[in-house]
């Protein structure tokens, strides 16, 4: 699965876990991607949007 949005271009984060002891370790947050069939220029196609823009409005899903 695509870990980009097609729209806005998010993609994940890296930082680190961090324990108690305050030993560090790698890792990542991802966004929050799902497959949708949207309309752009007058014809459909199906691309990888985050959901933020799909709240936004930045998106207009194919029936």
């Amino acid at each position: 699965m695509a870990k980009k949005c097609g729209i806005c271009g998010k993609g994940p984060l890296v930082g680190n876990n961090v324990s108690h002891a305050h030993n560090l370790t790698k890792r990542r947050w991802m966004p929050n991607i799902k497959k949708m069939r949207i309309i752009e220029n007058r014809s459909t196609k199906r691309v990888y949007v985050c959901t933020r823009c799909l709240r936004s409005g930045k998106v207009v899903k194919a029936i």
